[in-house]
């Protein structure tokens, strides 16, 4: 093994992959997520307001602390960030190939309307759902996604399978119906 294995392996041992890095993660989310938000707050100083940092750091400090002390959450972080960074890896290739085929002067998103942007992103919403189903334990023996493909493949005729289709098709034909004209002048 290389000096590099040999450092990643005593890295693990140590409990970086498993207490630090987590702990970080979620630190550095909840705490960008209240300072952005400001829930929690705010304090003036002078005329200008801030965001109460210190409740801040104490909240996202509990929260890092529960979740690495959760080792079941922590596993599924740890199986899940490495497949989520491989789908954006892919979806950046996928860019990067479209970007060869065009002019210099213009941008993918001024070439993509709105209803493709939003396409792209419930697509990738829903790789990134697939995703922590895929790696979240329904019992010892598959994932949630596993048990839900079973279930389907299994009672295929079956009525709960009918009815979350029939449901979807009346869904996309109400929103298909009720868009209608959005008030723009066609060119």
């Amino acid at each position: 093994m290389s000096v590099l294995g040999n450092a990643l392996d005593f890295l693990r041992e140590f409990g970086i992959f498993d207490v630090i890095l987590p702990f970080l993660l979620v630190f550095a989310v909840v705490f960008g997520i209240l300072e952005k938000t400001r829930i929690l707050g705010e304090e003036t100083i002078g005329k200008v307001s801030y965001p109460r940092k210190n409740l801040n750091a104490i909240v996202a400090f509990v929260m890092a602390m529960l979740v690495v002390a959760a080792i079941k959450i922590v596993a599924v972080i740890n199986a899940a960030l490495p497949q989520i960074s491989l789908l954006i890896i892919v979806s950046l290739s996928f860019l990067l190939m479209i970007g060869i085929f065009m002019k210099p002067d213009n941008t993918l998103y001024d070439k993509l309307n709105k209803g493709w942007l939003t396409f792209l992103m419930i697509i990738m919403f829903i790789a990134v759902i697939l995703i922590f189903l895929n790696v979240i334990p329904a019992n010892e023996n598959q994932s949630w996604l596993e048990f839900a493909f079973d279930y389907v493949v299994e009672f295929w005729s079956g009525t709960l399978v009918a009815t979350v289709l029939l449901l979807a098709v009346v869904i996309w034909a109400i929103i298909y119906i009720t868009k209608g004209d959005t008030g723009k002048e066609k060119e």
